[in-house]
């Protein structure tokens, strides 16, 4: 089963509107504030994947890394491929 990890800013747009996306799928998220002291770990993993700014979506396929996704941005058409196959289908 896929897992999907959502790095969120405050008042981030794009941020609340990937969160709505994946709610009204009934995707399963977790959502990680990468603005807060305790989440460094999680700002510089997000920067490794070459990203310096929020939403990050990484969908993690079967466990394993080299099937892992990840995208910057709103993207309703990775989300409906990647995380709500269902909406997509529909």
């Amino acid at each position: 089963m896929a897992t999907t990890t959502l790095y969120t800013k405050p008042e981030c747009r794009q941020c609340d509107m990937t969160k709505k996306f994946l709610d009204r799928a009934g995707t399963p998220y977790t959502a990680i504030d990468i603005s807060l002291p305790e989440n460094g770990g999680d700002l510089a993993a997000v920067k490794a994947l070459g990203y310096m700014g929020a939403p990050v979506v990484v969908v993690n396929v079967d466990g394993d890394t080299s099937n892992e996704m990840h995208w910057y941005g709103f993207r309703p058409d990775l989300l409906e491929e990647f995380c709500a196959p269902e909406a997509a289908a529909a």
